[in-house]
């Protein structure tokens, strides 16, 4: 096991959601966009797809798999009952409030701006994953917590072994492949709401808790062969495109997933695994940001579309305006009104950080 602190997985959470930002706004600019309860630009950049359905196979599982290696280091400072109580206040009370306060706001944008009746009924929307990860840690923590206590165990060092290979980390898509074709998804990217997103996530929460709690083992692995598996992974996506327009077979889909995540784990560990002031920052923002981000994102495309003006510069406009105003409320009002903290997954006390900087601004 391993105690330093790892800015890489802190900087993977980040950056993922900030792709989720970009994805789903791409989604505006797509023919089918109402048909997933997003709202539509009458004008369509389709040209779009082929980078987001790349994307797309990996940015949500790489998001459980970076969430359950976050349980791995909450444990290493908490029992069982403190991890639940944590768990508990940073993500089942955001899920909770988001399904009643956050949630309807997107609903209601939608409605208006297609002159729909208004009306709404309790529903996670984009705030399902929260459900998910919280249900993982339910049904994994007796594990993990076993794993923890046995952590010099033949279980251990037998992961740490197999990781240490670079086949080792190939080996995990084979339970992605069972999941694909016992639970046999409509659509490999339909992760919210349906059985298959549920066990594909359990399955990569699972093996990033593994990949920590294996100590060193499986990142030099990964940074050593990260180009093989990008270039791996690179050749399924293009197979897809040319030869299965772009919706390839499950079981391909599910290793070209892992195979761009375990790429991902190996660039970030080369690249990233260092402090910074803007990481400090943005790993902060970044969990309040994906709570409001759709109820901005829909408010901007219902401002911008119907502006007369190129199409490219729509586009561009409502990504600007939705990460700027996610900026604004999250700093000049999730951060600094103390009882809205924990609503959106913050504590309520300022760590030291933020007090330092609120405390310059004041002079």
């Amino acid at each position: 096991m391993t105690n330093e602190r790892r800015y890489d997985i802190d900087w993977l959470r980040v950056i993922a959601i900030g792709l989720l930002l970009i994805y789903h706004i791409a989604i505006v600019f797509q023919p089918w966009a109402t048909l997933i309860g997003f709202i539509r630009s009458e004008e369509l950049m389709e040209n779009l797809w082929k980078p987001m359905t790349m994307l797309n196979v990996w940015r949500i599982p790489l998001l459980f798999y970076v969430s359950g290696m976050g349980v791995y280091f909450a444990i290493r400072k908490r029992n069982w009952r403190q991890l639940l109580l944590e768990r508990t206040t940073r993500i089942l009370l955001p899920f909770i409030f988001g399904i009643f306060a956050i949630a309807p706001l997107h609903f209601l944008i939608f409605q208006s701006y297609y002159k729909m009746p208004l009306g709404y009924f309790p529903h996670s929307g984009h705030l399902w994953f929260l459900g998910n990860i919280f249900a993982y840690v339910l049904i994994l923590s007796p594990l993990f917590f076993f794993l923890r206590k046995n952590e010099e165990g033949r279980f251990m060092k037998g992961v740490a072994s197999i990781l240490s290979n670079p086949i080792g980390p190939l080996l995990v898509s084979v339970f992605f492949i069972i999941e694909v074709m016992v639970v046999k998804p409509q659509i490999f990217e339909l992760y919210a709401q349906t059985w298959h997103g549920f066990f594909l996530g359990l399955l990569a929460f699972f093996f990033g808790f593994l990949f920590v709690y294996s100590g060193k083992a499986f990142w030099p692995t990964v940074l050593k062969w990260r180009w093989l598996y990008i270039g791996l992974a690179a050749g399924l996506y293009t197979l897809r495109v040319l030869a299965f327009n772009m919706k390839s077979l499950d079981y391909l889909m599910a290793i070209e997933s892992n195979l761009w995540i375990f790429g991902v784990f190996g660039l970030a560990y080369k690249y990233l695994n260092r402090p910074s002031a803007a990481l400090r920052y943005l790993s902060q923002a970044a969990y309040p940001v994906y709570i409001i981000h759709m109820f901005v994102l829909y408010a901007g495309a219902m401002l911008i579309l119907p502006l007369k003006i190129p199409l490219l510069l729509k586009f561009v406009g409502v990504v600007a305006f939705t990460f700027a105003l996610c900026y604004l409320i999250y700093e000049f009002i999730i951060r600094r009104v103390f009882f809205l903290r924990p609503l959106f997954g913050l504590k309520w006390q300022f760590n030291k950080v933020e007090k330092v900087q609120m405390l310059s601004e004041m002079k």
